[in-house]
């Protein structure tokens, strides 16, 4: 599939036209241009393919509720990423409370999801690395995954996740330090 160029000022405009057959265009070229990328975002929190396309449908349907309050202070891809991440956390602690799952077994719990999974085709090492990943506290497993595989500047993740750029370093530092740990304790 070929990503057709994006003109991030020029779909925000069309947005903030007031126009909806204009609106919903500019909205479709949202969607279109970013759902991949929150997709991966959402599933690497989530585990679950279905979980991800539900959290990433809401993710969207928050954004094009809330539209009006987007004041352009970020980037637009940072507000969307910042919807998804909530919408996660938000979800990952419904499944833990409606599950009765206690913070040391979610980590159990989300690995036996992983791997029951018809979605995950992932070899032994990549199931042992999610393992390892899941044994993080949610928003250190948050910045382990946009740092290590979105490679996201500490300075972009910083504004998505209002927290300082050393604290999300040394965040990154004890999590890529516990996931080296747990893989060469097997």
């Amino acid at each position: 599939m070929i990503k057709l160029l994006f003109n991030e000022q020029a779909v925000l405009s069309d947005l903030q036209n007031g126009e909806p057959a204009v609106q919903r265009k500019a909205f479709e070229q949202i969607v279109n241009f970013y759902s991949e990328n929150l997709y991966w975002k959402i599933r690497r929190m989530v585990l679950s393919h279905d979980d991800a396309n539900d959290l990433l449908q809401n993710a969207f349907i928050k954004a094009w509720m809330s539209f009006d309050s987007f004041r352009g202070d970020a980037k637009l891809s940072t507000w969307l990423y910042k919807i998804a991440v909530n919408e996660s956390i938000t979800f990952l602690n419904k499944e833990r409370a409606k599950n009765n799952v206690s913070l040391d077994d979610e980590a159990t719990y989300l690995s036996e999801n992983l791997t029951a999974s018809d979605y995950f085709d992932g070899d032994e090492a990549q199931i042992k690395l999610q393992k390892a990943i899941l044994t993080l506290p949610d928003k250190q497993r948050l910045v382990f995954n946009l740092r290590y595989f979105d490679e996201m500047p500490y300075e972009e993740m910083s504004g998505l996740l209002d927290t300082s750029v050393g604290a999300l370093k040394a965040s990154y530092h004890h999590a890529s330090k516990k996931v080296e740990d747990f893989l060469q304790s097997d």
